[in-house]
């Protein structure tokens, strides 16, 4: 019984992946706008804001995250 609610719970969960369908260039944006529930038109226009008026904080945290975050499953 434990397991079945642990496997429940662990469906539940949502994770951080790069998108395969909502992708302008790695699908960073895409994936983080799909786990937080908003559109990625909007993480894109904060990314390049953070990037024009951060001194190009934005795209490292972009190039960061397509490195660290692992694509998502293929849809079967």
């Amino acid at each position: 019984m434990t397991n079945n609610v642990l496997n429940e719970a662990t469906d539940q969960v949502k994770k951080l992946r790069r998108s395969r369908s909502d992708k302008m260039i790695a699908g960073v944006c895409g994936g983080l706008a799909k786990m937080i529930g908003v559109d990625a038109a909007i993480l894109r226009i904060i990314l390049v804001a953070a990037t024009l008026l951060g001194f190009g904080t934005g795209a490292i945290l972009y190039v960061a995250a397509w490195i660290l975050m692992p694509e998502e499953d293929a849809a079967v």
